[in-house]
């Protein structure tokens, strides 16, 4: 049993529970949906992001807040700044504030992502001659 830290030392900030629809399991494209954390007034913005092709994945970008990324399916190479990170199915990868960032789909099959903004809103600079 987990006792990490005194739960009376803690008060409900008055927020309510939430609910959205972060992706449609039967949509097509590599992009399948994102939550910002404003329409659940949390500070984490969440996407889903997938594709079946080795070699493809986002262009090389970066953000204002940190990122997580959890590889639900599949394998996949990051890019985080002078740094490559070969992850598969049930890693996470940690992209730090700042820091331009890519990846792609290594094979065979369905690469599977679930993105974690660290911020409200998603904000990103797409860096071109990637």
């Amino acid at each position: 049993m987990r006792k990490d830290f005194d739960p009376a030392t803690v008060s409900p900030d008055g927020r309510s529970a939430a609910k959205a629809r972060l992706f449609d399991p039967a949509a097509d494209g590599p992009w399948r949906g994102d939550v910002e954390g404003a329409t659940l007034n949390t500070s984490c913005t969440l996407l889903a992001y997938g594709n079946d092709i080795p070699g493809a994945g986002p262009q090389l970008h970066v953000h204002p807040y940190d990122e997580i990324f959890i590889i639900v399916a599949g394998n996949a190479r990051f890019f985080v700044g002078d740094a490559t990170i070969d992850a598969t199915a049930g890693e996470i990868v940690f992209g730090p504030a700042g820091v331009p960032h890519r990846f792609e789909n290594l094979g065979p099959g369905r690469l599977q992502t679930i993105d974690v903004h660290q911020g409200p809103l998603w904000l990103q600079n797409d860096i071109a001659g990637d």
